[in-house]
């Protein structure tokens, strides 16, 4: 796949960029839901949305789980986050996540989307496996 210009990356591409390189497990018209490969034998769930700001503006959202929230300790959670290069520590629909956001207007495909995707995965990964000891996700 070419990469687009800077200025010029559409959600197609990323879509595409997507599907190309990762097991999709799931997805509609503004999300997928994939998986990648970690350590050894441990995989990563992970989802990048299609997002709109109030501005009009678009972003590509990135998140993977680490676990229930109720299952795990989220102090400890926020200060595994807080270590991270990348991304930020929430809570939705009662999964703890990291997320990370980009813009998708001025979006790299390999150095805004790949490169953060990476760090964000494996730094879940290392949180999922810290906090519950399983692979759920």
């Amino acid at each position: 796949m070419r990469e687009a210009e800077p200025g010029v990356t559409s959600w197609v591409e990323v879509i595409n960029y997507v599907r190309l390189r990762y097991e999709v497990l799931e997805e509609s018209d503004v999300w997928l839901r994939f998986r990648l490969e970690t350590n050894g034998t441990r995989t990563q769930q992970v989802s990048v949305h299609h997002i709109t700001d109030d501005g009009g503006a678009a972003w590509v959202e990135l998140s993977s789980p680490v676990g229930r929230a109720g299952d795990v300790d989220l102090l400890r959670f926020l200060e595994l986050a807080g270590q991270s290069q990348v991304g930020g520590a929430a809570v939705v629909d009662g999964v703890a996540l990291l997320k990370h956001i980009a813009p998708l207007e001025e979006l790299s495909v390999r150095e805004e989307f790949e490169r953060p995707l990476q760090l964000l995965v494996g730094r879940a990964d290392a949180i999922e496996h810290e906090l519950t000891s399983a692979d759920h996700f």
